[in-house]
């Protein structure tokens, strides 16, 4: 029986975000993707933020150009963010929330109180021949939400999961996942994880029996400080594959 293969997405964000701490030109998340898919990745994932304080539209438009793999951008939901994507055509937009004054993205995009927008966005993007996925917290209502607005995919917040402490806190989050998983299941989305997923916590959310995809960026990164960018990817592939 041929191992079941989860996709893994590798998040240059944290490159871009070295970058703009000196305002040059390197460390380059361009170069960064080419690293990532030597090493195994299986998609590039960047976030255009509103107030471009890591990925710049040269590095989109650029990424967009070079990649070998599927590109996925996450996005707000604000018009010039969406009228770029429609423009440059990433393989997947995944629709997020967005603070200016949050160091990353603190939680999922509340859907369940404006379906009828998320909608109208997803329906636009599906139009033009964008796939779109929502990236949400495990919650029941959200993932009904989801289903009721259009949307075919999901990427789970797994935050929570992620920041647990002991192991009473990790097992009810790894349950909450599962769960909405199951969910997830119920409903025909494709499931997806990410946020906070690192190598010492992705090894029990790769059990969940329909998850199809993770998207990993700050561990992958921090870990390529010290082995290089490719051998990081090609280290977690591993772990994803259950071969450690």
């Amino acid at each position: 029986m041929t191992a079941r293969r989860i996709r893994l997405g590798v998040n240059v964000d944290h490159v871009a975000t070295i970058r703009q701490a000196r305002g040059g030109r390197e460390p380059d998340p361009v170069t960064a993707a080419h690293e990532a898919e030597l090493g195994g990745a299986d998609q590039i994932t960047v976030h255009l933020r509103e107030d471009r304080r890591h990925i710049q539209d040269r590095d989109l438009r650029l990424l967009r150009q070079t990649v070998q793999t599927p590109l996925n951008l996450e996005l707000a939901m604000a018009d010039e963010g969406m009228a770029i994507a429609r423009d440059v055509r990433p393989d997947q937009v995944t629709l997020v929330p967005e603070k200016r004054q949050e160091v990353t993205t603190e939680g999922g995009l509340e859907v369940a109180g404006q379906v009828e927008r998320v909608a109208e966005t997803v329906a636009r993007f599906e139009e033009a021949g964008i796939p779109v996925s929502l990236f949400i917290d495990p919650d029941p209502a959200q993932l009904e939400a989801t289903h009721a607005a259009g949307a075919r995919r999901i990427e789970l917040h797994t935050g929570a999961y992620a920041d647990a402490i002991g192991e009473a806190a990790v097992a009810r989050e790894l349950v909450r996942l599962t769960h909405a998983a199951a969910q997830a299941a119920d409903l025909d989305l494709h499931l997806a994880l990410g946020h906070g997923l690192s190598y010492w916590n992705v090894h029990a959310v790769r059990g969940i029996a329909n998850l199809e995809e993770v998207n990993i960026g700050h561990s992958i990164v921090s870990r390529a400080v010290y082995v290089g960018l490719r051998a990081a990817v090609r280290e977690m592939r591993t772990l994803l594959e259950g071969r450690t």
